[in-house]
C-alpha cells in the first residue's frame, strides 16, 4: 500500500463539507440545520438537562451550543429553565419540539439515503466503521481534552483559557 500523500485534516474536512451539504439542504426543507436537528434529537434521547451537558453530550463549545440552541427557543421547540443552583439553564424538548423533530427525521432519513444511494452501503458501512476506529484510536492515544471538551461525548466539559483553533 502506498504512503498516505496530502493533509489528512484537509480530505476530512473537505468530505464533511460536502456531506453536511447535503443534510443541510434536507433540514433547510424544515428550517432546521443539521447542529440544531442533533440537539432536538439528544433532548429527545435523553430528556432535559442542564446546557452545560448538552454541551459535553454533543461535543459542542458552550458558544456553538447557544448559537444553534437559541432558535430552538425562539421556536417554541425547546424550553429554558433556570437550573437548581440558578446559574445553569436546563434544557427541554417540549410538545411542538418534539413533534417538530419527529418532521425532521424524515428529512434526516432522506439525507441518509442519498449518501447510501451515491456511495452505496457497502462503502458508507465501510466508511462508519474506520471512522469509528480512527475515532477510538485517537481518543486512546490522546484522552486529554480537545477544544475545551473531555474525548468522550458523555465526560462532563472542562473549561480551558487555552484553546486552539483550526
Amino acid at each position: 500500500m502506498a504512503a498516505p500523500r496530502g493533509c489528512t485534516s484537509f480530505r476530512l474536512r473537505s468530505l464533511a463539507r460536502l456531506v453536511g451539504r447535503r443534510y443541510d439542504a434536507r433540514m433547510a426543507a424544515v428550517d432546521l440545520k443539521t447542529t440544531q436537528y442533533s440537539l432536538l434529537s439528544a433532548l429527545w434521547r435523553k430528556g432535559p438537562m442542564r446546557a452545560a451537558d448538552l454541551a459535553a453530550v454533543l461535543a459542542l463549545e458552550a458558544s456553538t451550543l447557544t448559537r444553534n440552541v437559541d432558535p430552538l427557543i425562539r421556536a417554541g421547540w425547546v424550553e429554558a429553565t433556570v437550573g437548581a443552583d440558578r446559574r445553569t439553564r436546563v434544557l427541554a424538548l417540549t410538545a411542538a419540539g418534539l413533534a417538530h423533530r419527529r418532521a425532521a427525521k424524515a428529512e434526516w432519513l432522506a439525507a441518509q439515503t442519498d449518501i447510501e444511494a451515491l456511495l452505496g452501503p457497502a462503502l458508507v458501512g465501510e466508511l462508519h466503521r474506520l471512522l469509528d476506529h480512527c475515532r477510538d484510536v485517537l481518543e486512546a492515544a490522546d484522552p486529554a481534552p480537545v477544544d475545551g471538551h473531555e474525548s468522550r461525548p458523555e465526560a462532563p466539559a472542562r473549561r480551558s483559557s487555552t484553546r486552539t483553533r483550526t
